[in-house]
């Protein structure tokens, strides 16, 4: 990475402070001294190189970190949150777009990841508003992790 002074000092500071309150058993962030922390201190070490440290390939990780961290802390605390798989693609997605806002590359891969993770957020009310389609669904849904498999294996061997 370039110029990398945000990305250390923000690495170096939120871990310290962490140990720091792991060490001392500071009450009132007792329940934030876990792993998903640790995600998001190095994610918004990322999202601050990639913004203020203008390395635009840093944005796409902090994304990921940050939203993979803070998705562990509410999962279970928040009852409207989804516990699903879909909610990881949309953060992932959402760093695409992000990325793609900065350097306009990432567009494909932010559109695609989107619609994979509105289809799983949304599958159960899709399928029941499909109705009679129901049986057709099911049996492609049930081949798809393998259309995926495919379509990822053409866009790694073909060539521009």
């Amino acid at each position: 990475m370039k110029n990398q002074k945000f990305f250390d000092g923000i690495i170096l500071i939120g871990f310290g402070l962490y140990y720091y309150f792991s060490q001392n058993h500071i009450q009132i962030f007792k329940e934030y001294i876990t792993w998903p922390t640790l995600f998001m201190i190095v994610g918004i070490a990322f999202l601050v190189q990639g913004y203020n440290g203008k390395n635009n390939e840093a944005i796409l990780p902090g994304v990921i970190f940050t939203g993979f961290g803070f998705h562990f802390h509410v999962v279970h605390k928040l009852a409207i949150w989804p516990n699903n798989i879909g909610v990881l693609l949309l953060i992932i997605s959402l760093g695409f777009l992000l990325q793609y806002q900065r350097t306009r590359n990432g567009l494909f891969q932010g559109l695609l990841f989107l619609a994979l993770s509105i289809i799983l957020l949304f599958y159960d009310k899709l399928v029941s508003t499909l109705g009679l389609l129901e049986n057709r669904v099911e049996s492609i849904w049930k081949y798809s992790p393998i259309a995926l498999v495919i379509i990822g294996i053409i866009l790694l061997f073909r060539k521009k």
